[in-house]
């Protein structure tokens, strides 16, 4: 066990900008005769300097005297967690989470905690997943107790469970995939220990459902590293239960015709689109699964010939096994198909390099549609050669191909690619009644619009009578 040396105390006084309303809780609670705790990522953030919006309490209080004590207080509450002695409130703003001392451990097979009251802080400290969490302050007079040495281990970049790492994963397997995303949101090192338990633990994570394991998986995607937190979990084969498609593009190298090592690829186009994100934006979590799956489909495709390798149709492929993936996953439906569609067009600029038309860039805006920024940015994530040259010639085809964008939005509305007539003005041009005739006659006009740009709806009937003529289509 570690000590709690005053100058620890008072740097987290220092650092620790705590509302005003956190002192006021803490003396509802302590007149009522209980105890207080700030824990969890506010302390640990507090020591790194980073800001903390949420706020993680403790107490020996219960559920119901909680909500007691905050009667009257509170500008909102929820109960979701409150079986499992977690009392939510909204304050100012803020949403805090006030739970009992408490252990939860999953029983072999189970993926329902049993939750087990404790009687103290430091019980209640020695059951969390790691030392960085490990640590608590207690309010109001914020004195630091950090029985695990968190706050050494914050100084070191080193990851540690309190007690045996085996014993912290049996507890409660997803720690194994906290533990991923800790390292990739810190950029800490995990204990050998950690690593090792996490290899031989790795089948506990089927008892996890495919919803906190997603929840996990996009908190990983969202941190300034992913790559870092996904090589983890490939490395320890935590990958190889939720998903295998990662660690599948470690494919064996040919020796004659030498490509470039996919997995790594992988890894590095994520980093890139987290790098490419505008300031002061929040992250933009399909793009970077769009760049995590966008060559899943490579295994699958991957065929050896007298040229070299090629993965042929490996986008539409991957599309494909993305959409399964994701939905196993049990990802939104509208989530999952901007992934799969932006997977399946990331391709579509390689064609470009070989000159396009002006129908060809119509058509490339018109199927990104409102995706087109962001299918732009995927593109050039994916060019991670080191070849200098190489990777100058994409980057000018792609500053290219906006830029003409650029001069067709200025001439027409790229926005709206479509006929000047709609299927009700069809209808009542040629007298016919809803059906195919109408589709193939604003396919029809598509198609013209594609190719020659706008025209007018003048010029739209005409056509529509040229083509109603041509398909023997009698006007009434």
């Amino acid at each position: 066990m570690g000590r709690n040396p005053p100058e620890l105390s008072a740097r987290l006084r220092d650092l620790l900008k705590l509302p005003g309303f956190v002192d006021d809780l803490a003396k509802r609670f302590r007149s009522a005769g209980h105890e207080l705790y700030l824990v969890g990522g506010s302390v640990r953030d507090a020591l790194l300097e980073r800001a903390h919006w949420d706020y993680d309490f403790a107490t020996d209080a219960k559920p119901d005297e909680v909500l007691q004590l905050v009667s009257g207080w509170h500008e909102g509450k929820w109960l979701q967690g409150v079986e499992f002695g977690t009392v939510g409130v909204a304050k100012q703003g803020h949403r805090l989470e006030i739970t009992t001392f408490r252990e939860e451990r999953y029983a072999e097979g189970s993926r329902k905690p049993a939750v087990t009251p404790l009687p103290s802080i430091e019980a209640d400290l020695a059951r969390r997943d790691f030392t960085i969490n490990a640590m608590a302050v207690r309010l109001p007079e914020r004195t630091v107790i950090d029985p695990y040495e968190g706050a050494a281990d914050l100084a070191r970049k080193v990851l540690r469970t309190p007690g045996e790492p085996a014993d912290s994963f049996s507890d409660d397997p997803l720690r194994m995939l906290r533990a991923a995303r800790f390292v990739a949101l810190l950029d800490v090192e995990p204990d050998p220990a950690v690593v090792r338990a996490m290899s031989e633990m790795r089948e506990r994570l089927r008892i996890v459902s495919a919803e906190r394991i997603r929840d996990e998986l996009t908190k990983i995607l969202n941190t300034d590293r992913p790559s870092k937190g996904l090589d983890l979990a490939t490395q320890t084969g935590l990958c190889d239960l939720f998903l295998p498609e990662l660690p599948a593009l470690q494919l064996e190298q040919d020796p004659v015709h030498r490509h470039k090592d996919v997995y790594r690829h992988t890894l590095a186009v994520v980093d890139k689109i987290v790098a490419s994100e505008p300031p002061g934006t929040g992250p933009d979590t399909a793009l970077r699964m769009a760049g995590l799956l966008h060559d899943v489909g490579k295994p699958a495709t991957r065929k050896i010939g007298p040229d070299g390798v090629s993965f042929h149709h490996h986008e539409v492929v991957g599309a494909q096994m993305a959409r399964k993936r994701l939905q196993a996953l049990r990802y939104p439906s509208d989530f999952i198909e901007e992934v799969a569609e932006l997977i399946a067009l990331h391709l579509r600029f390689h064609t470009f390099r070989s000159g396009w038309s002006d129908s060809a860039v119509r058509r490339y805006v018109r199927d990104a549609g409102p995706m087109l920024d962001r299918l732009n940015r995927l593109v050039r994530s994916d060019s991670t050669t080191r070849n200098k040259m190489r990777a100058r010639e994409l980057s000018v085809a792609m500053d290219t191909l906006e830029e003409r964008i650029a001069r067709l939005a200025a001439e027409e509305d790229l926005k709206r690619i479509r006929p000047p007539i709609d299927g009700h003005e069809v209808m009542k041009h040629l007298g016919v009644k809803p059906g195919p005739v109408v589709g193939d006659a604003l396919d029809h006009l598509l198609e013209i619009r594609l190719e020659r740009g706008e025209y007018s709806k003048e010029e739209a009937f005409a056509l529509l009578d040229d083509w109603a003529s041509a398909q023997g289509i009698q006007k009434p």
